[in-house]
C-alpha cells in the first residue's frame, strides 16, 4: 500500500493541533496531579483509543496485524524509553532558573532529528530539507523567550550553561525517539502503513503506560490513585494525546522524520494564534521575524520537495 507523496503534510497538521490541545489539557490536570502524573494520563488514558484505533485500521483496511519482529521490538523499547527520559530532561529544564535558554535549546531536536535519521536510518537530507530547517531553527530561536534585544548574543554566549546542555539532551532524545518509531513503522517489512503505523502507536502506549505506571506504583502510588480517581478529566487528554501520536506515527510511517518535526513547528502559530485570540498578545519586532522565517521553513517543506 502506497501513501500519496501529500498524505503527511495534513496529517502531521493535524498532528500538531491535537498536540496543542492535549497540552492545554494536560496543563489543566498537572495541579491536581502533578506533573508526572499528568503525562501518565498522556499514556495510560491513550491507550483504550490507541487499541480502538488500531481496531478501525484492521477492519476499514482489512489487514492483518503483523507479527512483532525482533527489529519492530528494539526500535519501540529504545524510543519509548528515549520520549520518557526527554520529558524528564525537559522537566529539569523547567525547574533551572535559566528555563527560556533551555527551552529555546530543546528546539534543536529538529536538527538532531535530521542527523539521526541520516545515521540510523539512511533517510536523506537534501537540499531543500536543510534549507527549510535553518529558516525554522532561526525563526524558533528568535520566538524562544530569551533576551529580546540580544537574542543571537543570548544563544551563542550560553549554550554551555547547564540549562542549555539539559535543553539539547531533550532535543535529542525527542529527536531519536522520533527516528525510532519511524524505524519501528519501516521495520514491519510489508505492512501497509496505516497498521504499521498503528502497531506502533500501540505497543509504544504499552511499553510507556507499564514504565512509567510502575515506577509511580514503586515510588508514589498516591499519585497513580490521583490519576485512577480523575478519569473523567483526564480521557480527553488521553483522546488528544492517541489522536496526536497516532497522526505522528502515520506521518512519520511514510516520510523522513525530519521533514514530519520541521512541519510540525505548525503547533507554535497555533500557539501564538490562540495567545492572540483569547490573551490579545502582539508580536514585538523579534517576534515577527521570526514568525516570518518560521513561515518561510514551514512552506519551503511542504512545497518545494
Amino acid at each position: 500500500m502506497i501513501a500519496p507523496e501529500w498524505l503527511w503534510i495534513p496529517v502531521t497538521i493535524g498532528a500538531a493541533l491535537a498536540q496543542t490541545v492535549r497540552n492545554a489539557a494536560q496543563r489543566h490536570l498537572t495541579p491536581i496531579l502533578g506533573t508526572l502524573g499528568a503525562t501518565l494520563v498522556r499514556f495510560l488514558y491513550g491507550l483504550p483509543f490507541a487499541l480502538l484505533w488500531l481496531a478501525i485500521v484492521a477492519l476499514a483496511g482489512h489487514f492483518q496485524v503483523p507479527a512483532p519482529n525482533a527489529a519492530f521490538t528494539w526500535w519501540v523499547a529504545v524510543s519509548s524509553v528515549a520520549q520518557i527520559g526527554a520529558t524528564a530532561f525537559l522537566l529539569r529544564v523547567m525547574a533551572e532558573r535559566n528555563f527560556a535558554l533551555g527551552t529555546a535549546y530543546a528546539k534543536t531536536e529538529v536538527i538532531q532529528v535530521a542527523l539521526f535519521g541520516l545515521v540510523f536510518l539512511g533517510d536523506p537530507l537534501t537540499p531543500v530539507t536543510l534549507t527549510a530547517i535553518a529558516f525554522s531553527m532561526a525563526g524558533v530561536m528568535l520566538l524562544a523567550p530569551i533576551d529580546r534585544k540580544r537574542p543571537v548574543r543570548t544563544l551563542i554566549a550560553g549554550w554551555t550553561t547547564r540549562s542549555a546542555l539539559l535543553g539539547i539532551a531533550s532535543g535529542a532524545a525527542f529527536g531519536f525517539a522520533a527516528v525510532g518509531y519511524r524505524g519501528a513503522a519501516l521495520a514491519l517489512g510489508d505492512a501497509p502503513f496505516p497498521m504499521a503505523a498503528a502497531c506502533t502507536l500501540v505497543a509504544a502506549q504499552v511499553l510507556q503506560t507499564v514504565l512509567l505506571g510502575g515506577w509511580l506504583l514503586a515510588r508514589n502510588p498516591q499519585i497513580v490513585a490521583r490519576v485512577l480517581r480523575e478519569w473523567r478529566k483526564s480521557l480527553f487528554a488521553g483522546l488528544m494525546g492517541a489522536t496526536a501520536s497516532a497522526c505522528w506515527f502515520t506521518a512519520m510511517a511514510v516520510e523522513p522524520a525530519a521533514n514530519v518535526r520541521t512541519l510540525a513547528l505548525v503547533e507554535i502559530l497555533f500557539g501564538y494564534a490562540i495567545a492572540r485570540r483569547f490573551f490579545r498578545e502582539h508580536l514585538n519586532r523579534t517576534e515577527l521575524a521570526g514568525m516570518l522565517l518560521l513561515m518561510v521553513g514551514l512552506v519551503v517543506v511542504t512545497l518545494a520537495r
